[in-house]
């Protein structure tokens, strides 16, 4: 898009007079950071930051950028793997870093009201001191925050058995691309009165607004969890495992897939597996009476022997539990020491064809003498296909890769994107899943909410 930048001088007076000279910058080193994120998709620094403190200051500064006609881009922590904080117009960077209090948590109605710029994980940290549970558990948990999952509908491992971020959001204080603050949603478990805009804005990717404060639905903490490794020789009958242990009646709390390359990248940050480990799978289970929960694991690893596991190894304290955890965490970075350059993909098929979609993606890297690695949520259909190469130069038969992996994930029944969204990587790829129609409907209800398109212009669909 193109827009007047000799606006940007009285934009950011304005912005300084209503934030304060300390909460606006246009110092390079300092929009730097703002300009990338964890996608890998390019660096597009912004022309001004904005610091707004309080909804009252995100409205303003919604309103400011609007009257200049200059874009504006809200940012969290910048975690996020599709691009959907970029500002890839220049313009003004608005975070919500400030905004980060805990206002309040429940135990009585099992629920928390909490400022955007919350880490996710401070939440979970919080809530279990009191005896609740925040399911929602992104692989970031310890970085991302709580209004960049609103916005991108985040999930993560414990998403098979406790669904999403949407599933939690009761209500929330929303300012809209103009600057108007409103309250959508609930404080109640049920209610069904009007639209659910709620269920609109969450996901939305920054591009109908943001939320100023978000109240959260919270569950009472389990009191039991265990966590087993189960070892495979490959990753064809690790991937037919999965299938069968939810067909056997089972909802575990994970099942997360690891393949022989991703063994081989958790094993180097110290996890110790079988002689013959080609695939593993990291299967936890959770409840309230322990003997149950070891009687579920017992009848997983049956049904996971059936299907070729070598092994299955219980984690047998905390210490053991996380540092399993941590080496998952830790995949996606750690893939990165098996070639210099990665890219992942974030795609979602249903259960039944997790073990075509693994075969065909790894039959994709041999074809085209690329590195495929596949690993993730496999318990909800939800893979994450990283593809690995040496040099630059490579990027071509890399994107050509993607397009096809995408083009597979779709004539499997899939969906292009699981939990990352669609931001600035996916965009051009959303008509191989989504028809015109459907597309001109969604641009149809930006376009009523956002007529100028100068909130994160050129997100989930091309620019205007």
């Amino acid at each position: 898009m193109r827009w007047d930048r000799t606006r940007l001088p009285a934009l950011a007076a304005a912005l300084r007079e209503r934030l304060g000279a300390a909460h606006v910058s246009g110092e390079p080193e300092r929009l730097e950071p703002y300009g990338r994120d964890e996608s890998d998709t390019g660096t597009f620094p912004p022309d001004l930051l904005a610091l707004p403190g309080t909804a009252e200051e995100v409205s303003a500064v919604f309103a400011l950028c609007q009257a200049h006609g200059v874009p504006f881009t809200p940012v969290g922590a910048r975690s996020g793997k599709s691009g959907g904080s970029l500002p890839l117009h220049g313009g003004v960077s608005v975070s919500l870093e400030r905004m980060n209090r805990i206002l309040a948590l429940s135990t009585e109605d099992l629920t928390a009201v909490v400022q955007p710029g919350v880490i996710t994980g401070d939440l979970m940290k919080a809530v279990e001191a009191v005896g609740l549970f925040y399911p929602p558990d992104p692989n970031s948990w310890e970085w991302c925050t709580l209004g960049g999952n609103v916005a991108e509908n985040a999930g993560g491992p414990r998403a098979l058995k406790y669904g999403v971020t949407r599933d939690y959001v009761l209500g929330m204080e929303w300012v809209l691309p103009s600057g108007e603050r409103m309250r959508v949603g609930k404080n109640t478990i049920k209610g069904v009165a009007g639209y659910d805009l709620v269920g609109l804005f969450v996901g939305s990717e920054g591009t109908l607004g943001v939320a100023t404060e978000i109240t959260l639905q919270l569950l009472p903490r389990p009191r039991h969890v265990v966590t087993a490794l189960c070892c495979f020789p490959g990753v064809l009958g690790a991937a037919r495992g999965l299938a069968a242990v939810l067909a056997g009646g089972l909802l575990p709390r994970t099942l997360e897939l690891l393949d022989d390359l991703s063994v081989e990248a958790v094993a180097r940050r110290g996890v110790a597996f079988p002689p013959g480990t080609g695939a593993a799978i990291i299967l936890e289970v959770d409840g309230n009476h322990e003997e149950a929960l070891y009687e579920e694991l017992s009848r997983a690893g049956e049904l996971l022997a059936a299907h070729g596991a070598l092994e299955t190894v219980v984690a047998r304290d905390e210490v053991q539990r996380e540092k399993l955890w941590a080496a998952r965490r830790v995949l996606s970075t750690a893939l990165r020491a098996l070639r210099p350059h990665k890219i992942s993909e974030d795609i979602c098929v249903p259960r039944s064809r997790i073990p075509a979609a693994v075969e065909r993606f790894k039959a994709l890297g041999a074809e085209l003498g690329l590195t495929v690695v596949t690993y993730g949520h496999a318990g909800d259909g939800n893979l994450h296909a990283n593809i690995l190469y040496d040099s630059p130069t490579e990027r071509p038969r890399v994107e050509a890769a993607i397009r096809r992996m995408l083009e597979i994930t779709v004539q499997l029944g899939g969906t292009i994107t699981g939990e990352h969204g669609v931001g600035y990587a996916k965009r051009d790829y959303l008509p191989l899943e989504q028809p015109a129609p459907l597309r001109a409907l969604q641009v149809g209800i930006k376009r009523l909410l956002d007529p100028s398109c100068l909130l994160n212009p050129g997100k989930i669909f091309p620019d205007p």
